[in-house]
């Protein structure tokens, strides 16, 4: 099903109309891993977050997207994404993976993080090598990312990542593969679909102006998932904790620019030895 995928580009300009968009959401993320706290509900989080995204500018991608009634999916402990913002109260120690998305002038920004309420000192040892261990992975997958080359390379580079994650950790982890990152732009989910994991198709090639969405989704268990009654939140099916990361990526000739990171992505992807390319 991945080989059929389109994969188009943006402009120069466009690809600068897409970075406002990601820094309101790199922005809004840094303002909920900064706010999280014990006693607090996802819906206090999500509140702040549509005041922040409105205060900007912008329009929250989420909210009303197929009927989804938030500005935020907050998605605790065993819930994988998805999640829906609400009456539940935050426990210390409890690991929370937060995706947020914004519209500015009609171009898309989207991006995820996983942090332990009550910050990092509250978590057990093992959720913090899900999330140190998932977000190393995203970043693998972007490193990948490369003109002339199969998009599926970053699928490669995300298991790679989880696999040696797990044997540096001890650990078996499971990578989630029915949900999985996507072409954005005027719209938030576009093709192509981008796997988290190594497929066998060649796929599309990368082209200079390709703009995509790079998310894994890690277990501390079972990859398998199921979907509550709410017909949203996506839960492990042998209830094991889950930690998503998610960024938008634009990728020209001369190199990488993560439209949600707020630098850029620079540290992270001169860390990896890829290209780090901003525009303007």
């Amino acid at each position: 099903m991945f080989g059929r995928s389109k994969i188009d580009t943006k402009t120069p300009d466009q690809i600068l109309r897409m970075r406002r968009a990601g820094l309101v959401v790199g922005q809004t993320l840094q303002l909920m891993a900064q706010t999280v706290r014990p006693g607090m509900t996802t819906k206090q989080l999500d509140e702040l977050a549509e005041e922040h995204i409105r205060g900007c500018g912008a329009t929250p991608s989420f909210l009303g997207y197929h009927g989804f009634k938030g500005s935020l999916c907050t998605s605790v402990n065993e819930e994988v994404v998805h999640g829906i913002p609400g009456s539940r109260v935050l426990a210390e120690g409890d690991l929370i993976s937060i995706d947020c998305g914004a519209i500015v002038d009609g171009w898309h920004g989207d991006a995820a993080i996983s942090v332990i309420v009550g910050g990092r000192e509250a978590g057990r040892p093992e959720d913090l090598e899900l999330i140190d261990a998932t977000e190393d992975s995203m970043w693998a997958g972007i490193a990948a990312l490369t003109v002339g080359e199969s998009l599926y390379e970053v699928g490669a580079g995300v298991e790679d990542s989880v696999v040696a994650s797990g044997e540096r950790f001890g650990r078996d982890y499971g990578i989630v593969e029915e949900y999985v990152g996507h072409g954005i732009g005027t719209a938030m989910h576009m093709d192509p679909q981008v796997p988290n994991y190594r497929v066998r198709d060649k796929g599309p090639t990368v082209r200079s102006g390709v703009t995509v969405a790079i998310e894994p989704m890690v277990t501390l268990g079972s990859a398998e998932t199921r979907v509550l009654a709410d017909d949203w939140t996506v839960v492990t099916t042998d209830g094991s904790r889950a930690a998503h990361w998610e960024n938008t990526v634009a990728v020209t000739d001369d190199g990488l620019w993560v439209l949600t990171a707020l630098d850029g992505g620079k540290e992270r992807l001169e860390a990896a030895g890829a290209p780090y390319a901003p525009l303007g």
